[in-house]
């Protein structure tokens, strides 16, 4: 293919830009599940429970079935608080997700 045999898009069709790296949608920093567990550990957490309820509190420790402990726990239901506990203990198989509060 020489330069006067180049490829126009077709009709209707726009040109794509180059896949420079200014032209690529912004990258987030990714890692692993575990990076991101140790990276909690002592810091503020939500834990949402398949059944919905979340429980907000320190993440003391988590082993390998998901099972937490929580300090200065609090928990939510449907958004509002509805005990307080010093330390809970939640089993991993209910577990729907982590999530780390932002300060």
């Amino acid at each position: 293919m020489t330069d006067s045999d180049q490829v126009s898009p077709a009709a209707g069709q726009e040109a794509r830009p180059s896949s420079s790296p200014e032209a690529q949608a912004p990258q987030t920093k990714t890692g692993s599940p575990n990076d991101f567990l140790k990276g909690v550990i002592g810091k503020q957490v939500v834990v949402r429970l398949n059944s919905g309820v979340d429980y907000r509190g320190i993440l003391s420790c988590l082993d390998g079935y998901m099972n937490i402990a929580l300090e200065q726990t609090i928990e939510y239901v449907d958004g509002v608080a509805k005990s307080s506990y010093g330390d809970a203990f939640i089993r991993g198989n209910n577990v729907l997700y982590i999530s780390a509060v932002k300060n």
